[in-house]
């Protein structure tokens, strides 16, 4: 088994974790209702997407 020679120091060790960082999500409004959705999918709202109309609003059943 492989067994460290020496200890790793804390900056080598951050340095080697620094693109580990968590992104925050992007998000955009949607045109239609203005609520927030991820961009290039299907408002979960009013269930638009790209001006065409793909499941029944949510919001008026």
């Amino acid at each position: 088994m492989a067994v460290p020679k020496k200890k790793i120091s804390k900056s080598r060790r951050d340095m080697r974790r620094s693109h580990l960082a968590l992104t925050a999500v992007n998000s955009v409004l949607c045109p239609n209702c203005k609520d927030s959705k991820l961009p290039h999918h299907m408002c979960s709202t009013c269930g638009m997407y790209n001006g065409k109309q793909i499941l029944k609003d949510k919001r008026n059943p």
